[in-house]
């Protein structure tokens, strides 16, 4: 059974070489790692990646 982090992250090496994205998107994790912790917040994230969904987040 999937845990809810594997149903909303997903890793192939298909996609930006194996890099974990929001799955159905080509967004990796680690950018809103980095937003996070340039200070920027979770709804600017989302104002510029429109392919995440907030239920991702």
């Amino acid at each position: 059974m999937a845990t809810a982090k594997q149903s909303l992250i997903t890793s192939t090496p298909d996609i930006l070489g194996g890099t974990p994205v929001f799955r159905g998107t080509r967004v990796p994790v680690q950018t809103l790692i980095e937003y996070l912790e340039g200070g920027q917040t979770i709804d600017e994230f989302l104002d510029g990646f429109p392919t995440v969904t907030r239920e991702q987040v």
